[in-house]
């Protein structure tokens, strides 16, 4: 994660990269409990379109907003942030955060969870796999 501190063309409203990471898991968590953007939106008293903004980074949280969706989504705030390290991102991580930035990638990660018999797994990740060699 860059710890550089924002330049003079950036303003303190402006979105950084952790407003996408945080986003991400919002995005992520609301998946997993099955909740869509609007209803979401609803608990914490803002539109479907704003949660997609918070959602995709484009727009950054206020203190009291992640704290209500904290409570919506059951986790607490910290849940949001990654874990501060010293040491070189590791490149799984990196890849999770890559595949949780988008709808597919959230859709396709909940999906994989769902599904039980090992064999059918194993052949979706060799599908994948063939897939993004191709492209």
């Amino acid at each position: 994660m860059d710890r550089t501190p924002p330049t003079a063309r950036q303003t303190a409203r402006a979105p950084e990269p952790l407003d996408a990471v945080v986003g991400a898991r919002i995005a992520s968590r609301r998946t997993a409990l099955g909740l869509s953007q609007t209803a979401l939106g609803a608990l914490i008293g803002v539109s479907c379109q704003q949660v997609q903004k918070y959602e995709g980074g484009q727009n950054r949280i206020s203190a009291s907003r992640l704290h209500n969706l904290a409570l919506a989504l059951g986790l607490p705030v910290g849940a949001f942030f990654p874990e501060p390290t010293d040491e070189a991102e590791i490149p799984e991580l990196s890849m999770m955060r890559a595949m949780a930035a988008t709808p597919e990638g959230r859709a396709m990660a909940v999906g994989f969870s769902r599904i039980e018999d090992r064999a059918v797994r194993q052949a979706l990740t060799r599908l994948v796999e063939v897939l993004s060699r191709a492209a």
